[in-house]
């Protein structure tokens, strides 16, 4: 196989099918119609003597093969596209490019309401899709250009991924202003005495709260289990339930529920936050312009 003879455009239908699991939404990504995409992918299937995909009831299921070769399509796509990308000059006030950013819903919370405000003053036709992938997922998206930029804990590094630390806050104790057990100071029995909330994306498992009290041979009473940030702000202020979140969070609820805050009797390390890129956005205009008004935010939100 010479490269000369490979249709180029081959591999950006190819990430596409990967991405969306679904043909017509591929076509609709890219621009071009369902039928377009399945002769692509016949002709993908040719040169790679590979059915590559498979239809299932859950969609378009990659092969063995499609999933080994992802990672370097998408790394090639990611590079042709940041030669692209560094011969075009970014002008923010009239750019109407679309911003594809991950964030957890705490760092939506907090970031989009002063993120959002600040583009529109600067960059009015410029749009943002915010949503949340999973870490495990976060490199490869950032490689293919499906996304942008990334908010999230300190991960394992990755020689491609660039990253930059956002903020680091130390965690308090939420609980409803006239909690009749909370007084003005809080020590580590009263906090073991209180029914907690703990926030985690996974089913089961300890978070940095619990393994530091495990330490102190101490475990808390945890009566309630969330996925969401978002779910807690009436859960705390509306019961006697103790919410343990990074100072951020907790002066969130303050401003917007009937709710108090206080230091944790004990020492846990102070949550960190690190802004993500690809090597590949490293030099582009317009990602360079997004990451510098993220970095901003920290001062913008007390740190």
């Amino acid at each position: 196989m010479k490269l000369s003879d490979v249709d180029l455009n081959l591999f950006v239908v190819f990430d596409a099918i990967y991405t969306e699991g679904n043909l017509t939404r591929a076509g609709e990504i890219i621009g071009i119609t369902q039928p377009a995409v399945s002769n692509s992918l016949a002709r993908l299937r040719t040169l790679f003597d590979d059915p590559l995909f498979v239809r299932t009831a859950e969609g378009m299921v990659p092969t063995p093969v499609a999933q080994n070769i992802i990672g370097s399509v998408r790394q090639a796509l990611g590079l042709i596209r940041s030669s692209v990308q560094e011969s075009e000059r970014f002008d923010a006030e009239v750019s109407d490019k679309r911003f594809r950013v991950s964030m957890t819903d705490l760092n939506q919370a907090i970031f989009l309401p002063w993120l959002f405000g600040k583009v529109k003053r600067q960059a009015p036709l410029i749009s943002i899709d915010c949503y949340h992938v999973h870490r495990r997922d976060m490199n490869i998206e950032l490689a293919s250009g499906n996304l942008d930029l990334a908010v999230d804990i300190p991960l394992t590094p990755d020689p491609q991924i660039k990253q930059a630390p956002l903020f680091s806050h130390p965690y308090v104790c939420v609980v409803r202003r006239d909690h009749a057990l909370v007084r003005e100071k809080l020590d580590i029995s009263t906090y073991l005495s209180l029914k907690h909330i703990h926030i985690s994306s996974r089913r089961g498992g300890l978070g940095h709260v619990d393994l530091s009290l495990g330490k102190m041979g101490k475990k808390r009473n945890i009566a309630l289990r969330t996925q969401h940030y978002l779910s807690t702000p009436q859960l705390v202020s509306r019961t006697d339930l103790a919410l343990t979140v990074p100072r951020i969070f907790g002066d969130f609820l303050v401003n917007n529920v009937p709710v108090r805050y206080l230091d944790i009797p004990f020492e846990v390390p102070n949550l960190e936050t690190h802004l993500y890129w690809h090597e590949t956005t490293d030099e582009d205009q317009a990602n360079q312009w997004m990451r510098r008004l993220l970095l901003t935010l920290p001062g913008k939100l007390h740190t």
